[in-house]
């Protein structure tokens, strides 16, 4: 089934032209198109289904710099003032509350791990506390059990996955802002050498600036135009309890199970990394980019099968711009979540949960998780077509930095100082081996 997501009515009809058009309204294209508009940009944002249906809506909230890799910590730690910036100033609540992040583990190689990386994180001034054992086990009662160690993120926090995106993009209408739903983007097209326009389904736009942050369905875009993003998805799979556990931490990960309090007093329940690789072209064709992360991570993966394939996200077709093409026929990747993991999770959660034990499971769905062969994404206006920006593979961090990569995409756009340094999300790392580079959390 779908993941709960708000719904918001847009407009149906497109301007002739804009500063800028931002295909895909997940988290980075509503944070994009909100930081353009809000600068006095004329910003079309596009969305082919429904605002945040995909992976925005699907994931499980967290906002944190707590074990980010070092390349992506700057823009984490921005992304957080960001989040409560843009609720005042939209004047929706998103679900942004900073109600720390606790981390438990009775595994000693797992617990100096996040010690190393509060020692260097603490030098960039992150509020990371490692917790003893009598810390971790008072902090952790909802469990029940004696923990060794842990991790108090405290200035971290979650937001509301099924409300963010969609007021955003309320957000991007405020400041005037054009936001159309179900209306696929299809192409662009190029004068001189750069961009000119995107073609729609509904129609063309004149435009010399486009961003691309279409999360899974950004490498067959790209592909349409010559351009080589190495990218691969893997199908993760979570669960909602229904309301009436209390007691338990708004936001706890052991290596067990991850436990998320929502909105409604329910909570979502998963188990880190772990994920289904579904086959499709593009993961055969980027075999070599993508290794490294496998060895790296082939415990947590398990082999999945043709969902993606048929789905068409990664198709290395190329289509005609006057005929329907993939985003049409799937409005809304909606895939079906392993019914293994959902099993291994319920149970997980139950023995390491008392007050969970006998509320219902009320939802179970998947997502696709776009991700890079380093696992850090690619924010870059050097794409090798002027004028067109990508901003995708969040790799499953997206949604908790998704205000701080809207407006680092903006301040690239705009020829702003940038709120963080940006070659390390360059397009062009990928030119070398990945040995060595795979992101550590």
């Amino acid at each position: 089934m779908n993941a709960p997501l708000k719904r918001i009515t847009t407009q149906t009809d497109l301007p002739q032209a804009a500063d800028c058009v931002v295909i895909g309204a997940g988290i980075t294209g509503v944070c994009t198109a909100y930081w353009l508009a809000r600068a006095g940009q004329s910003v079309v944002l596009l969305e082919k289904g429904q605002i945040g249906a995909e992976q925005s809506s699907r994931n499980w909230g967290w906002c944190r710099q707590q074990n980010r890799d070092a390349r992506e910590l700057p823009l984490a730690t921005k992304s957080l003032d960001l989040w409560e910036e843009m609720s005042r100033d939209i004047g929706e609540d998103l679900g942004f509350r900073r109600c720390g992040l606790l981390y438990l583990s009775n595994d000693s190689a797992e617990i100096e791990g996040w010690a190393k990386w509060g020692r260097f994180a603490r030098a960039e001034g992150v509020d990371t506390r490692m917790l003893t054992r009598a810390q971790a086990t008072e902090r952790g009662a909802a469990t029940g059990q004696t923990w060794e160690g842990g991790v108090w993120s405290a200035s971290d926090g979650i937001a509301d996955p099924s409300r963010a995106a969609p007021l955003i993009a309320r957000g991007v209408i405020k400041h005037g802002g054009v936001v159309v739903q179900n209306c696929a983007a299809r192409g662009v097209e190029t004068q001189a050498g750069a961009v000119c326009a995107v073609v729609t389904e509904k129609g063309r736009i004149a435009t010399t600036q486009v961003v691309v942050a279409g999360g899974v369905w950004a490498g067959s875009f790209l592909h349409q135009k010559g351009i080589r993003f190495p990218q691969t998805a893997v199908r993760s799979s979570i669960l909602s309890v229904a309301p009436g556990a209390e007691g338990l931490p708004p936001a706890m990960h052991t290596k067990a199970v991850s436990v998320t309090r929502r909105g409604d007093g329910a909570h979502t329940l998963a188990i880190s990394g772990r994920a289904n690789l579904d086959l499709t072209p593009a993961a055969l064709m980027g075999v070599r980019h993508f290794l490294p992360m496998a060895v790296k991570r082939w415990r947590a993966l398990s082999p999945g099968g043709t969902q993606a394939w048929r789905a068409g996200f990664e198709t290395r077709r190329k289509w005609a711009l006057d005929q329907i093409t993939p985003m049409e026929r799937m409005r809304v990747l909606n895939p079906a979540p392993s019914a293994r993991l959902i099993r291994e999770t319920v149970q997980a959660a139950y023995r390491l949960l008392p007050a969970l034990e006998g509320l219902p499971v009320q939802a179970t769905w998947a997502g696709y998780i776009d991700s890079t062969p380093d696992g850090v994404p690619v924010l870059d206006t050097d794409t090798g077509l002027p004028g067109l920006t990508l901003a995708a593979g969040l790799s499953g961090h997206g949604f908790g930095i998704g205000p701080g990569v809207g407006h680092l995409i903006a301040d690239m756009i705009l020829g702003r100082e940038p709120i963080t340094q940006t070659r390390q999300y360059k397009l062009a790392r990928f030119d070398s081996t990945q040995w060595g580079q795979v992101a550590e959390f």
